[in-house]
């Protein structure tokens, strides 16, 4: 048996001893407990409970005689029966949680207006996560939330490859999606060629999305969805120009507050049609 395939055997949840024995059965295809006690190293006083657990679990099965033997399912009905024993084991834990769904509701949701009631302006405007895969996750989710538009304000838009299949679900959605870069006469030799990059791939990839990029310097970049001039809708991720400090070392800020989503998607708005150029 190669290393991979017994790599495989980790994926059905046994302990090592029974990962063993159902190791040695499929290679034999038959055995009593003694003779597996001894090819497997399992004690002889923990084989034949290895066994009878193995057997419940409908990984093989007890051939009577004397001595009982052992034989494993093919592994096609070995993968099919840990489906079925996974499905049952969730719809019996998914009853248990319908089953308490509402006492757990009533007992807790004061705690939760409590706290909801606790937050400080500042707690109810932001929340924050580290810059990098958090913020591209948070990103993503926007994406995916989005109903009706999309607004970036990015730099170069590096972070396109992290977000690119979530991007292309929202525009195939029919989401509208504007995107401002900063003008190349700002960023370094480096970062004007990823930009030149990234705009190609929007070209080819996602000719939809329009492309502009800001005349001046940007004081923040980020992403917002949906806003709203009526204050109804609109989420945002957003982070302030810190140069001095590392990617690594930063935080972006996530909103979820309409107010503050729709002044800035004014300052957006008014970049986009008075202080920018198309990259066409």
């Amino acid at each position: 048996m190669t290393q991979s395939s017994e790599d495989v055997l980790s994926t059905f949840d046994l302990t090592e001893y029974e990962e063993m024995a159902l190791r040695e059965l499929l290679s034999l295809g038959r055995s009593t407990a003694p003779n597996l006690s001894e090819a497997t190293g399992i004690p002889k006083a923990r084989i034949y409970g290895v066994l009878d657990s193995l057997a419940e679990s409908g990984f093989i099965k007890v051939i009577p005689g004397r001595p009982k033997q052992y034989q494993p399912y093919s592994p096609e009905e070995i993968v099919d029966r840990a489906i079925e024993s996974q499905r049952q084991e969730f719809e019996e834990y998914q009853h248990r949680l319908e089953s308490v769904r509402g006492e757990f509701v009533e007992a807790f949701t004061p705690i939760e207006d409590r706290d909801r009631e606790e937050l400080s302006p500042t707690e109810d405007l932001f929340h924050v996560v580290d810059v990098g895969e958090p913020s591209e996750r948070e990103t993503r989710r926007l994406y995916r939330d989005a109903q009706e538009r999309i607004v970036i304000l990015s730099k170069s838009f590096g972070f396109l490859d992290a977000v690119a299949p979530t991007l292309k679900e929202s525009v195939e959605r029919g989401v509208t999606v504007q995107c401002l870069l900063l003008s190349p006469a700002y960023l370094s030799e480096e970062n004007r060629r990823k930009q030149s990059e990234i705009r190609a791939m929007l070209a080819e990839e996602f000719p939809s999305i329009e492309v502009r990029q800001s005349e001046r310097v940007l004081p923040w970049r980020g992403t917002f969805i949906d806003p709203s001039l009526e204050y109804t809708s609109g989420q945002g991720i957003l982070l302030v120009e810190q140069e001095e400090v590392p990617n690594h070392m930063r935080q972006a800020a996530v909103t979820e507050n309409p107010s503050f989503v729709a002044g800035m998607w004014q300052y957006f708005d008014l970049l986009w049609h008075h202080e920018s150029t198309s990259t066409a």
